[in-house]
C-alpha cells in the first residue's frame, strides 16, 4: 500500500473537479448561515457528520468490494435533492476520468461503461482508492476530508475569509474527522455482511433545500 497515493488522491490539485463546487457553502453564505470562521465551523461540522459520514461509508464499502451498482443506488436513495444527485454524478464522472488516467483499472473501466453520465462521487472515490492500492480507511478519510475542505476553501472566496482562519477550522475538526472515518469503516464492514441497507442515512435537510435554491440562481460562483 502506497501512502503517497493517498496524498495524490487527497490533494486539492488532483483534477477531479471539486474546485468548482462549494458543498452547499455558497447557498449557506447567501442565506446568512455562514458569515465567518465560527459559523463556517458549525456548517462544516454538520456536513461532516451527515453527508460526510454517508460519503465516507460509501467510499469505504467500495474499497471492500461491495457492488458499485448497489452502492450507487444506495447513494441515490440517500440524496433527496435532484440538484445534489446531479452534482454528485458530475463529480463522479470527472473523478472517473482523472482516476482512469492515473491508476488504470478494469473496475474503473467497467464503472465508466455502466455509468456514462457518472456514478456518485463517493462510489467512484472508493474504486479509485482500491485501484491505487489504498484501504477502506484511506477512502473514508478522503471522503470525510472532502466534505469539509471544499466548503472551507469556497468560503475563503465567497467571504474573503482569511485562509488562516479557514485552515484553523479544518484543524479543529480533525479529531471529529478521525471518528467519522473510523465509524465509516465499521459501517462499510456491516455492508459487506448485511447489504447496502446497513449504510448510514444521516440527513441534512438544509443542505438539500439549499441545493435546490442554489440550482435556480441565474448567477453563481460555484456549480453547487
Amino acid at each position: 500500500m502506497s501512502r503517497a497515493a493517498l496524498l495524490v488522491l487527497a490533494d486539492g490539485r488532483f483534477p477531479a473537479g471539486g474546485h468548482a463546487h462549494s458543498g452547499g457553502a455558497e447557498a449557506a453564505v447567501k442565506a446568512g448561515r455562514v458569515t465567518g470562521a465560527a459559523s463556517l465551523e458549525d456548517f462544516c461540522r454538520g456536513r461532516l457528520h451527515t453527508a460526510g459520514r454517508v460519503a465516507a461509508a460509501l467510499a469505504a464499502a467500495a474499497v471492500l468490494g461491495v457492488d458499485p451498482v448497489e452502492l450507487d443506488a444506495a447513494a441515490d436513495a440517500r440524496t433527496p435533492s435532484p440538484a445534489l444527485r446531479t452534482a454528485a454524478r458530475k463529480l463522479g464522472r470527472q473523478l472517473t476520468r482523472a482516476a482512469r488516467a492515473t491508476w488504470p483499472s478494469d473496475e474503473l473501466d467497467a464503472l465508466a461503461r455502466e455509468f456514462p453520465k457518472g456514478a456518485h462521487q463517493p462510489v467512484v472515490l472508493g474504486l479509485t482508492a482500491r485501484a491505487a492500492g489504498l484501504g477502506a480507511v484511506d477512502a473514508a478519510y478522503c471522503a470525510a476530508y472532502e466534505s469539509v475542505s471544499g466548503p472551507a476553501s469556497a468560503t475563503v472566496r465567497l467571504l474573503s475569509l482569511d485562509p488562516f482562519e479557514a485552515t484553523g477550522v479544518l484543524a479543529r475538526l480533525a479529531p471529529e474527522l478521525d471518528r467519522v472515518a473510523d465509524r465509516a469503516v465499521e459501517d462499510a464492514r456491516c455492508v459487506v455482511d448485511e447489504g447496502a441497507d446497513a449504510l448510514p442515512a444521516a440527513s441534512a435537510p438544509l443542505l438539500e433545500i439549499g441545493a435546490e435554491v442554489h440550482a435556480g440562481w441565474g448567477v453563481r460562483l460555484f456549480a453547487s
